[in-house]
């Protein structure tokens, strides 16, 4: 394989103190080894990847190195040739100049600019506060990267971007204030960019790149292999608890990352694409028309599956969340088999009884709830089927949903776990089994793989083209144009808020679709 490299062999770290030194992390929990003696190294001031599939052990290193989880005896890790006192005391990582940025960014959105850039600074005080010095240092941080925010702003007021370029300052920041004679600092990204828009992960990139520049080392932890190809100098991938080997990333192929995370090579199949003119038409959308965004007519058949994209403020992804109820609208009508509905009036719980459902991107927050069991998320619209004499037949709630985890994949298969403690991908498949055990008549996707790793992805796609075929009309809304080259019947393309383009037949390919939406945009 090109540019793949066994662990322990052509390491370009090797000849170095590394920046990062990795050597036999194990982790056990009852009786699965979650982690088997890992060794990696990553290098002074490198944009290092670090991937692998959902359960492949990336978390649990990273709770490690975060002091969150103590390791099994035997293993090591040095940062800069110091070695780190394990277990991790909570905390104790800042001593060794290393910072996190999660998911979900650690910010506290009530509080300003401000107070989150300048957090540690202001607890750490046990005097007055000077703010005026306050200002000062974060406005400093902030022209550093070249970063313009509104430092009286309220966090939870800007821009997703911006609170994740936000707190990758507040990262890089801390990395200075404990700055040492031992190197660089160690920034630890974990998947930062699932809920960004292109231009926003352009954004961040830029940002990763000046924080290497300065002598810190990036690790980026992602299941996006384009971004990972695109940000980081080398990459080690994990699988089933073990290093898989590592990539120098600009030798190695897309699916040379692919062979690494799931060990083969995936031979990609499309949906089947019929003639849309012979198939029934099933859902009908007319006539909507809001600030950025005007749909004339959107027709999906009974079988087929519509993509629907454009670049980011484009509306296309509004539209999901229109017919759904999910966001208001004062104009459109949905035309559903024989019932024509009105969407100024519709509702989300009106269109769950006409078997319509919605799988939105942003699962933590709209799509399951993340501190109920994986059977209540599951079974949670149909649990009047389970009601008896004296309250919830929770044994056949649990008996139905473990039959459909076994069904649709869930790891691991034991549906008294929060859905907030299953990986993303698995997740994702406890939402998808939520809404398609009921056969729902129209199905609608918002970026239906996002932060799911790769084989997963394959997986869920065989789920919604297993929907279509039972005659479902499906439409997924997607910026990722490989996904919708692989999985759609026809695609539609929008820009300024108007279908410009339909795409179909030999015409859906990722090239095509790209082609379409910032071609278009050249020339509006």
């Amino acid at each position: 394989m090109i540019g793949y490299v066994p662990p322990g062999r052509g390491d370009p770290a090797a000849s170095a103190v590394p920046a990062l030194q990795v050597s036999q992390i194990a982790k056990t929990f009852g009786g699965a080894r979650a982690l088997k003696g890992i060794d990696f190294t990553v290098s002074a001031g490198e944009v290092h990847g670090l991937l692998g599939q959902n359960g492949s052990g990336k978390s649990t290193f990273v709770k490690i190195m975060s002091g969150f989880h103590a390791p099994d005896p035997g293993g090591s890790i040095s940062v800069y040739g110091r070695q780190l006192d394990l277990p991790m005391k909570a905390g104790a990582f800042r001593d060794y100049r290393m910072a996190f940025v999660h998911q979900h960014l650690g910010l506290v959105p009530s509080l300003s600019v401000l107070e989150n850039l300048r957090v540690a600074s202001i607890t750490a005080r046990k005097s007055r506060i000077d703010w005026r010095a306050e200002r000062v240092a974060a406005q400093q941080a902030l022209d550093r990267f070249g970063i313009q925010l509104d430092l009286d702003a309220r966090t939870g007021a800007i821009s997703q971007i911006e609170r994740a370029l936000l707190a990758i300052v507040r990262a890089s920041d801390d990395l200075r204030a404990t700055g040492s004679d031992h190197g660089g600092g160690i920034l630890i990204l974990d998947e930062p960019t699932p809920f960004l828009p292109r231009e926003g992960v352009d954004r961040l990139f830029e940002l990763v790149r000046r924080v290497a520049a300065q002598g810190d080392s990036v690790i980026f932890i992602s299941h996006d292999i384009d971004e990972v190809r695109e940000i980081t100098d080398r990459a080690t991938i994990l699988r089933d608890g073990l290093v898989s080997g590592s990539l120098v990333t600009r030798e190695a192929s897309h699916d040379d990352f692919v062979e690494g995370i799931i060990g083969r090579r995936i031979t990609r199949t499309t949906s089947t694409r019929p003639d849309v003119t012979s198939l029934e038409p099933r859902a009908i959308v007319t006539n909507i028309s809001e600030p950025g965004i005007s749909v004339e007519e959107i027709t999906v058949a009974k079988g087929e599956i519509l993509g629907l994209s454009g670049l980011i403020g484009s509306g296309y992804e509004k539209v999901p969340y229109i017919v759904f109820g999910a966001t208001a609208t004062s104009s459109g009508t949905l035309v559903l088999d024989d019932e024509k509905i009105d969407l100024a009036t519709s509702t989300p719980k009106r269109s769950v009884k006409r078997n319509i459902a919605l799988l939105p991107a942003d699962r933590p927050k709209a799509s399951g709830i993340a501190s109920l069991s994986v059977a209540e998320n599951m079974l949670i619209l149909d649990l009047k089927k389970f009601m008896g004499r004296f309250g919830l037949k929770r044994a056949e709630i649990a008996r139905r949903a473990t039959e459909l985890a076994h069904e649709y994949e869930v790891r691991p298969n034991d549906v008294s776990l929060k859905l907030g403690s299953l990986s993303g991908g698995n997740a994702q498949k406890v939402l998808l089994a939520k809404w398609l055990i009921r056969e729902p008549k129209l199905l609608m996707l918002d970026e239906p793989t996002q932060g799911v790793d790769v084989g997963t992805r394959q997986q869920v796609f065989q789920v919604i083209r297993k929907a279509a075929s039972e005659g479902a009309a499906v439409i997924c809304a997607s910026s990722d144009f490989e996904q919708l080259a692989d999985l759609c019947t026809r695609v539609l393309v929008f820009a300024r808020g108007r279908v410009v383009r339909e795409l179909v037949g030999d015409d859906i390919t990722k090239d095509h679709i790209a082609e379409a939406c910032y071609g278009h945009s050249q020339h509006n």
